[in-house]
């Protein structure tokens, strides 16, 4: 039993220094855009606790930034229900997209569905874990780095933002910004541009229908159902 339990131990060390290196460029956004949140959270009055708690437990970095507004105005339950749901509901193509990775992980599932945000599904969904490492470890390692980055980003934030008062105006821009590095990475290989072309058109078009504020839901199904009915060319 010992022996095993060391064993165990060591295959999961092996993973976490594989996954290390693929971790460091999420590394680099998170510690901005934690820091960036940990700031605009003091500038609202939250203490650092609340900060932290906020990333601990929520951990979904759009919706962390979209209710900073949430807390400072009237509270709407509804409203702020609806709003969640459309500001995360990538996450249910997420989940689908990795069902089969994630297949056959047992206990490590729920940890790795809690842990899913869009850095995390980014790496898992394109990275083939080395031979010599558990897979479900691998991923479970990447899951914890870049929870660990982020929890950390926010605390170091919102200690700055308690020291220091400046304008944040655009500081949330920061959160955009990566969305937009992750997304030119994706697309670099030529076998992937032509399924970001179509995210970018259906995002367009859910623009022009359903206006900046309800295209999130319109945009991911429009994009489900063109990759659905298209697949075997994107396969090919």
């Amino acid at each position: 039993m010992g022996k095993q339990h060391i064993e165990r131990k060591s295959s999961f060390a092996a993973a976490f220094r594989a996954a290390f290196p693929y971790s460091m460029p999420v590394l680099a956004g998170f510690m901005v855009l934690g820091i960036a949140y940990g700031i605009l959270m003091a500038d609202k009055g939250y203490g650092f606790p609340w900060a932290v708690l906020m990333s601990a437990v929520c951990f979904c970095g759009s919706m962390q930034f979209v209710a900073i507004t949430l807390l400072t105005t009237a509270f709407d339950p509804l409203a702020a229900l609806l709003l969640s749901f459309m500001v995360n509901a990538r996450h249910l193509f997420y989940g689908l997209s990795l069902m089969d990775r994630y297949r056959g992980q047992g206990a490590l599932r729920f940890p790795l569905i809690y842990l899913l945000c869009d850095e995390t599904f980014s790496i898992n969904c394109s990275v083939e874990p080395p031979e010599q490492v558990d897979k479900g470890y691998f991923y479970l390692s990447i899951s914890l780095l870049h929870y660990g980055y982020w929890v950390t980003a926010t605390l170091i934030g919102s200690l700055l933002g308690s020291l220091l008062t400046f304008d944040t105006t655009g500081m949330d821009f920061a959160l955009t910004a990566l969305f937009v590095v992750l997304f030119i990475e994706q697309i670099r290989p030529k076998e992937n541009r032509l399924s970001g072309f179509i995210g970018l058109a259906c995002t367009v078009l859910a623009l022009v229908l359903f206006g900046a504020d309800n295209l999130v839901v319109p945009a991911m199904a429009m994009i489900l159902l063109v990759l659905v009915v298209g697949r075997k060319r994107l396969c090919t």
